[in-house]
């Protein structure tokens, strides 16, 4: 998860001459320190002065890159809804919702991942420019597995026509996200595999 949050994106292009070029181990130093300090002490208290220090570079090369902690962050947030979560293909709907879980599961258990997003989110809160990063690598691109999920289901015949991919969305995930962000409860075993047989009840029987 985490060389996928600081992988560079896009393609590589020529430096004009006379420019600064800016040394891509550097970077990706510079990214995984931010997540690092990010689950270590929260955005209000984060700063460039921790950041460069973790990475182990100046304030300087931090600002090469990014203006502010602001604009790092949500570059970083940008990066990781650009990775994208596949839709899963099983075959059927449950073995779906399970893969789906799986991943979810994996991702919010990260221990990185399980101080970051808490914190991002009570930012959002306060920040648009936040929220709107947020919104976009984590509930936009569920939202686009959860819609194919559906579709695929549907095309099997083992959901009615109509089904509402946003209500799939909220059953699959929202029991694991709240068990493990905010009870912060560990998982017994079978429990993905409990979910998913009672999410995809609910998926069958909607009234």
């Amino acid at each position: 998860m985490l060389r996928a949050m600081t992988t560079e994106r896009g393609t590589r292009r020529r430096a004009p001459a006379g420019a600064a070029v800016l040394r891509e181990d550097v970077t990706d130093a510079i990214r995984a320190a931010v997540f690092e300090e990010l689950a270590a002490v929260g955005f209000a208290r984060m700063s460039i002065e921790g950041i460069a220090r973790r990475a182990g570079v100046g304030k300087t090369a931090v600002y090469r890159r990014w203006k502010s902690k602001l604009a790092l962050v949500l570059d970083l947030v940008a990066a990781v809804a650009a990775q994208g979560m596949p839709a899963p293909a099983t075959g059927s709907l449950y073995g779906d919702v399970r893969a789906v879980l799986e991943l979810a599961a994996y991702a919010l258990r990260h221990p990185v991942a399980s101080q970051v997003i808490p914190d991002l989110l009570v930012e959002a809160a306060r920040n648009p420019e936040i929220s709107e990063a947020i919104k976009a690598a984590l509930l936009d691109q569920q939202q686009g597995v959860a819609a194919v999920v559906v579709r695929e289901a549907v095309a099997r015949g083992e959901l009615p026509e109509g089904s509402d991919p946003d209500r799939a969305l909220d059953l699959i995930v929202g029991p694991l996200y709240w068990r493990l962000v905010v009870v912060r409860g560990e998982l017994p075993q079978g429990y993905l595999d409990d979910l998913a047989a009672s999410a995809v009840a609910a998926l069958r029987h909607p009234g």
